[in-house]
């Protein structure tokens, strides 16, 4: 993988707390850390950065530890040699947690986050109280249909990566689906501002959807814990419904359904909220499907 210094544009996605940085084989990862309580660590989509969860952590500071890390690429985190994948972001996330002294925690991912927050509760159980996996990758079939659209983002990308003067307007339109509704509205323009910037990760991360350890519906069976899905109803990339069966395989989990592209915790606050508060404060056999 390339090196990038941090621009502007891409430090303005990520962590905001200062000083707040660990190492992680080698790589540098900045974060933020706020309030008391139970962790709630927050792992965010690729292209995104620590910065979504900003209404979230002021929303719960006040009872409860919420910490957001950036990811290797993103914010002010320093470059990877390894490819952004779920699996390597789960041992990322293992040793971040061991250096911040975080023994236990629950998990909160979005799209490749959700798949690293999955993929870590597969090899780590005793170190996760709950998930709370937000449009998370690794759980439709990998078929003909996931397979074209997979390489149509990679040529995208690729195309982004190689400097083509069409990419920006390309990008930006593509973020429009997205993360259509106007809460959102602020983070999308900080993310299409990094379109070129961050074209090569997103090239790297979409080719590593299409292999096979990127599925993980062989894990559901195996996922004790509680876990909240939480979904955007108007997601054109992680489909509710093609994924929708293996939800169903996990023993103790439930399901909401929000509107938006993507990220409800970004697209309808308001109501994302309550919800998650709900699944925090329940006692962890409520968190099972009635």
């Amino acid at each position: 993988m390339r090196a990038f210094a941090p621009s502007q544009a891409r430090a303005a996605l990520g962590a905001k707390s200062p000083g707040k940085e660990v190492v992680v084989e080698g790589v540098r990862l900045t974060y933020d850390d706020e309030g008391r309580g139970d962790p709630l660590v927050c792992l965010h989509a690729i292209a995104h950065g620590a910065g979504d969860f900003e209404h979230l952590r002021a929303r719960l500071r006040g009872r409860q530890r919420v910490m957001a890390l950036d990811w290797p690429g993103h914010g002010n985190s320093g470059g990877d040699t390894e490819p952004p994948t779920a699996g390597r972001y789960a041992t990322l996330l293992a040793g971040f947690l061991d250096a911040v002294g975080v023994e236990r925690a629950v998990l909160l991912g979005n799209s490749i986050g959700g798949a690293a927050a999955l993929r870590f509760a597969a090899q780590h159980p005793d170190r996760v109280r709950s998930l709370v996996l937000v449009d998370p990758g690794g759980l439709d079939p990998m078929d003909a249909i996931s397979r074209f659209a997979i390489g149509l983002m990679v040529r995208l990308f690729d195309a982004g990566a190689r400097g083509a003067r069409w990419y920006p307007a390309a990008f930006a339109a593509y973020y429009r689906l997205v993360l259509p509704r106007p809460a959102a509205s602020e983070q999308r323009r900080r993310i299409v501002a990094c379109a070129r910037e961050m074209a090569p990760l997103l090239a790297a991360a979409w080719r590593g959807f299409a292999r096979p350890e990127s599925d993980l519906r062989e894990l559901a069976e195996s996922i004790r814990c509680p876990v909240l899905f939480a979904w955007a109803k108007s997601d054109r990339t992680l489909q509710l419904a093609r994924c929708r069966a293996v939800i169903e395989r996990f023993p103790n989990a439930r399901l909401e359904v929000f509107p938006g592209g993507h990220a409800p915790f970004l697209e309808c606050p308001e109501r994302f909220l309550p919800k998650l508060e709900e699944f925090l404060a329940a006692p962890p056999a409520s968190g099972a499907r009635g």
